[in-house]
């Protein structure tokens, strides 16, 4: 079988077009069912667990995946965000907010 060059080559554009028209197809699929999270200074949040996968021995799969609530202090570019306890201790490091989810202050707890 006597394959031609330019066929080929004009096969593998082909196939790269393809592939960038499923990746775009993907990626609007995708975009439309992410929401993205925005949190303003003064914000609750709850930060997550990380290490992901890190819990507390005694616990098991009981361990808390959560930790806070922490005030939003400071935000970044990027979707960054500094946090400080309730205290008033702030965090030495800055969060990506994809690690934070808003607090919502829980209806059994009178304060």
């Amino acid at each position: 079988m006597n394959v031609n060059t330019e066929d080929l080559t004009e096969l593998r554009l082909w196939a790269i077009g393809k592939i960038k028209e499923n990746k775009a197809k993907v990626t609007r699929a995708h975009n439309k069912k992410v929401k993205p999270k925005g949190f303003q200074v003064g914000d609750l949040v709850w930060e997550l667990v990380l290490p992901v996968g890190t819990k507390y021995p005694m616990y098991g799969k009981w361990s808390p995946n959560w930790h806070g609530p922490y005030r939003i202090v400071e935000t970044a570019s990027g979707n960054s965000y500094r946090m400080e306890t309730l205290e008033g201790a702030k965090f030495s490091r800055n969060v990506n907010g994809k690690y934070l989810k808003k607090y919502y202050p829980s209806l059994w707890i009178s304060s």
